[in-house]
This record gives C-alpha cells, structure tokens and sequence, in this order.
C-alpha cells in the first residue's frame, strides 16, 4: 500500500470519527439551493461582494465557484463539495469547513479567523491537488487535516489549536499531517500543533514564538532563520532539523527532552 493509499484510508477513517462527534448537527435542507447561490455570486461584484454571512450552505456542491472577497462570516458549509472553488481574500470568520471537500481550493489571503477545518477532505476524485492557504489569516483556527505538501506561506496561525486534543479519547489519534508543507514566514506565535507530522516542512523565517511542538515530528524541518523564542520542543523529533540562524534558540523550552536534539543542524 503505497503513502497516497494510506492517506486516503486514514482519511476516510478521520472523517468516520469525526462525523460521529460532530453527529449531533441536524441534517436539515440548506438555506439556499446551488442555484440560489449561483445567482447570488453572478449578481455580485468588487465593489459590492456577496454577502451570505450566516447561511446554512451544508451539503451542497458549491465546486468551482467565485467567491472572491465574499462575506462568509459564520457560514456553515459542513461537508459541502468546495473543489477548486476560489475564496481568495474572502472572509471566512468562524465558518464550518469541517468535512469540506477542498481539493484544489483556494483560501489564499481569506481570513479564516476562528473558522473550524476538522477533517477536511483533500483525497479522492479527479482533482489531485492540495488546498492553498497561502497568505489567509488563520487566528485562533481548530483545524485537524491531512495537508501534506500543501501552500501555508505566510498564513497566520496565532493561538491555532491544529494538534491533538488528548483529552478527547474519541478523537485521540486524530492528527494534522503538514508534512512538506510550505509555512515559510507563517506565523505560529502561541499556537498549539501537539503531535502534529511536520517532517520536511519548510518553516524559513516564521515567527514560532511559544508555538507548542510537543511530540511533533519535525525530522528533517527547516526553521532557518524563525523565531523560535519560548517554543517548547519537548519530546519533538528533531532529527536533521536545520536550526541555522534562528533567533532565540536559548530561550526555546524542552530541547533538553527532544528527541534526536544530537542531530539538528546549526
């Protein structure tokens, strides 16, 4: 079975699991139909974006829409079919992406302040690429996915929650898989990404401050020039993790309990 197959088997097991926590959401119709959101984007323009902030838009095929610079504060769009729709610069405050289908989907310069990504699908189907976040605001996100791979560059993730909440034992094994992501001058500042696989993932000159890598793997990362002041690294894989020019590794927390510390590169 080869890594893409696994993925996709772990998964399709994720959004089981997720599904059933979240199980409690009704299942009623949407407050708008495809066609009904199809006009709302035709009738929209730059100066005048759409407005949909609110709306239940839950199980529908929205792929390959426009809703660039959109209003989506609070908008629902749980398990809706998102593929290689564009929402760059859209607001996305507090919207319910969990179980979305977002392959190909364009999320670069959105903010998706408080918005919550649990299991998100990104395998399966014709469309083959990763999800790109380039540039979005991301503050105080809940997000748990499979991104390896995937454009976070520049994102901002302070105060994120994107590792394991442990003491959910119904979705304990469920975690965030970056990597070989791209998170070059992202900001981590104070966010939680326990546990999280980001091995290989490209971290150049992001602000990492307080960031919480517990356990995480970062074997083979490159943080060359991040501000790693006050982020705790206990128990993080750390093998061939280039440390090179980064500003306060004395003050980072944990390197004495890291595993592999012998091995990072300087």
């Amino acid at each position: 079975m080869n890594r893409i197959q696994h993925l996709a088997i772990s998964a399709l097991s994720t959004a089981t699991a997720l599904l059933a926590v979240v199980g409690t959401m009704n299942a009623a119709a949407a407050d708008l139909s495809v066609d009904q959101v199809r006009d709302a984007l035709k009738n929209a323009s730059p100066a005048k974006p759409v407005d949909l902030s609110g709306k239940d838009l839950s199980d529908l095929d929205l792929s390959k829409l426009d809703f660039r610079n959109a209003n989506l504060r609070g908008v629902s769009f749980f398990g809706s079919k998102l593929v290689l729709s564009d929402f760059r610069g859209a607001t996305l405050e507090g919207a319910n992406l969990n179980g979305a289908w977002l392959m190909g989907t364009d999320f670069t310069g959105a903010n998706l302040n408080r918005a919550s990504l649990l299991s998100v699908v990104v395998l399966g189907g014709e469309v083959k690429k990763m999800p790109i976040f380039k540039g979005a605001t991301m503050t105080g996100i809940r997000m748990i996915a499979d991104l390896p791979g995937a454009d976070l560059s520049g994102a901002n993730f302070s105060n994120a929650v994107v590792g394991v909440n442990i003491k959910n034992q119904g979705m304990g094994q469920m975690r965030t898989d970056l990597a070989g992501a791209n998170l070059a001058g992202a900001t981590l500042a104070g966010a939680d990404f326990n546990r999280s696989l980001m091995a290989f993932c490209n971290l150049k000159g992001g602000n990492l401050r307080g960031a919480n890598f517990f356990r995480v793997k970062l074997a083979g990362a490159d943080l060359t020039g991040a501000d790693v002041t006050g982020a705790d690294f206990t128990e993080a894989d750390l093998d061939g993790t280039v440390f090179r020019d980064v500003k306060g590794f004395a003050e980072a927390k944990g390197m004495d309990r890291a595993t592999n510390l012998d091995k990072i590169i300087r």
